[in-house]
Formats: C-alpha cells, structure tokens, sequence
C-alpha cells in the first residue's frame, strides 16, 4: 500500500482539511493522529455552552468512528507523535515509525500558562479544546463564582456565556481596557459597559498574586491586595502555537510554523494549516482565515497547486451583551480612527489620508453596518 497523507491534529483544521480533500481525492490512504478523542466538534462553541446549556457531549458533532466512516480515513486517538523524520518521510509514535506521502501538521496552538503561588494551582482550568470543557463543567458542577484571567476575545466571550448562566464572573487582567490587542478604546468601553450591566466585574490593571484554598472555596489575592472569593479560575491569558516538534525536525519556526502561500513549510511534503502556522507572516487564530487555508491546501494535496488567498477577515466577537464585529487593520498599514456614536453604538472606522478604509470595530446597533464597511476593506491576503 503508498504511503498515507498523514494530518496531525483533529480540530477544525485537521477535519475540514480532511473533509474538502476527500471531496477531490477518495482513494489515497488518510491517517489522522490526535492526542483527543477525535470527537468533531467547533471549538468557537466552547465559549457559547455554558448559555446554550450544553455538556461536552452536547457540543460534540460526530464521534470519531463516524468520522472514520465519512473520511475513510484511519483515525488514530489519544495518541502523540514525538518526532518527524523529513528526510525519510515519516514520523514517530515512540518506537514505531509511520511513514508518510504528505504530512499536514493541524496540531493547533497550546493555553499560555502563567505560574500562580499557592496551593491551589489545580484549580485554574485553560479551555481550549472538548476535553478541558468537560473537565471545567465537572468543577463547577453547583458551583456559582468563576475567577477570569484574561481580558481578550476568549475572556470576554466566557465571561458573557458564564454570566447569562447564571454564574457570579469576575474577570482580571493587567491591561487598561479588554481585547486590548483588537479594540479601539471606545469600541472595548462599550464591550466592558455591556458585561458590568450583564453582572461582570472587571479588575485590569493588578494581577493574580496566589490562589489559595479556603475550606471547599478558593481565595485570590490580587497584586495590589485585593481578595476574591471564588470557586474556580478560568484561564484566558492566550494561546501560543505549537511549535516544538516542528522546531526539532528543522522546519523554519518564527511565531508559528512559517509556511508559504501553498501552506508548505520549509521542508517538501510537510505543511501546516489553523492556529500552528504562520501564513506568509499572519498568524490568525481565526476560523475564516483556517477554511481559506484548508479549501486552498485540499487543492494542492489533490494535485492542483493552488495558494491561499485572505479577503477581509472581519471577526464576530460572542458577547451578546454588546454585539462586536471587528476587523483590524492590516499590518504595517497607517490610517486615522474616527468614532461615531455613544454608549453600546460604537462605529470606529481606520481610514487611510485618502479615505480608504481599513479596519473598523462596530459594537451594538452599529454591527448592522458590517456588510456595506465589507465591502470597503482590503483583502490580507491578496
């Protein structure tokens, strides 16, 4: 039998690679390896559960045997590759070699863990796939208080979906104001107000100092001496490509795994696709951006080199609090931010001295602009 097209990683980019691939090509032996269950399922729901009143097997689309099935593919769980052999064309489970005709690294991007002091470090639950989700369900299973570290997109998202469910959420972070990374101040007024009138309460500026057990609870001690009672912590400080095994095989590692147009790294037969690589110097944790990725490098393993392309990449924030679509402007671009609005209706648009517009954050009634602003944006990936 030839040598399998091997993807590592079962998320969105691993399964939708496979998914528009099969749609080209339904012979050629497909071997998935994941460290999970293999379960399909939309990591952007993981931040909508909790409201939606969904376990992890209520997120979950399709088992891995189903996925099996669908693919025809050998789907190979709760299993870690611990090497890559480029110049053999294999890579390694352990002792055992698996060779490969392409090799699709899809193994996403890991929690940022910060050190926290005390006795208490088992407590703080990152949620980045199904199985953590299952796991922070179980802790606050008829528990009320949730701890946020994070005041970016997934913070945020969390804190509105925790809240609407009924759970005291107060969120920290060492920043002026949230999503800080993606907002215009006025634009992430208008988020936080929507959050505080849901029942959020926001500390940015002091960090979590320790965490400590008291009797069935926990206690924070924040860096500037405040204490908060809580029962568990989520956290939400970010995420960081993975990067490791692709770095100790020799492939070329900037933030991610650097990759081309046509999503090859910089060794032949091995790409990268979702939130482990780095597009021709973008590294978007984005679900648009991914399914380009993964429509463009199906082409390519089915034998039509095809590059990938990004038209505008607005992002639909979750916080039904204050609706928020934002599409950031390009790297290295310069433009001056004009705001319109008051309160939850924020319009703040980035044009350029000719008047081209390049990025806008649209929060309340103001989302409804977001087709016509589309329309104006530039593509990222031209």
């Amino acid at each position: 039998m030839s040598a399998p097209v091997v993807i590592v990683g079962t998320g969105l980019a691993g399964y939708n690679l496979a998914k528009e691939w099969r749609k080209l090509d339904t012979q050629t032996p497909l071997l998935l390896i994941t460290a999970d269950d293999g379960r399909s399922y939309s990591k952007p729901m993981l931040s909508t559960g909790f409201g939606k009143n969904k376990d992890a097997d209520g997120l979950a689309m399709a088992e891995a045997g189903a996925m099996t099935e669908q693919l025809n593919a050998e789907i190979r769980t709760h299993t870690r590759i611990t090497g890559i052999d480029p110049g053999h064309k294999r890579l390694w489970i352990g002792e055992e070699a698996v060779p490969y005709r392409d090799l699709v690294l899809a193994w996403g991007a890991e929690p940022i863990r910060i050190p926290v002091e005390g006795d208490a470090q088992d407590a703080v639950f990152p949620i980045n796939d199904l199985e953590d989700y299952a796991r922070f369900r179980s802790a606050v299973a008829g528990k009320r208080r949730v701890l946020i570290l994070g005041a970016g997109l997934i913070g945020c998202e969390f804190a509105n979906d925790l809240t609407a469910d009924g759970y005291q959420v107060e969120l920290l972070a060492p920043c002026e104001q949230v999503m800080p990374a993606l907002l215009h101040p006025a634009a992430a007024s208008a988020v936080q107000a929507g959050l505080e009138e849901l029942g959020v309460r926001f500390h940015l500026g002091p960090v979590l100092a320790s965490l400590d057990r008291q009797g069935d609870a926990l206690q924070a001690t924040l860096s500037d001496g405040r204490l908060i009672p809580c029962d568990a912590v989520v956290s939400a400080v970010g995420l960081r490509p993975r990067t490791a095994l692709a770095a100790a095989a020799g492939l070329d590692i900037n933030r991610g795994v650097m990759v081309d147009r046509h999503l090859r790294t910089s060794h032949a037969n091995i790409y990268a696709l979702g939130d482990c690589a780095e597009v021709d110097g973008l590294n978007l944790l984005y679900v648009m951006p991914l399914m380009a990725c993964a429509r463009a490098l199906a082409k390519t393993l089915a034998g039509e080199p095809t590059a990938v392309g990004y038209g505008p990449m607005p992002v639909t924030v979750k916080t039904p609090a204050c609706p928020l679509v934002v599409s950031p402007p390009p790297r290295g671009s310069q433009g001056e931010w004009t705001v319109e609005g008051s309160g939850r209706d924020i319009k703040a648009l980035c044009r350029e001295a000719s008047g081209a517009l390049l990025g806008y954050a649209l929060t309340g009634a103001a989302v409804q602009e977001k087709l016509a602003l589309n329309k104006e944006l530039p593509a990222l990936l031209a």
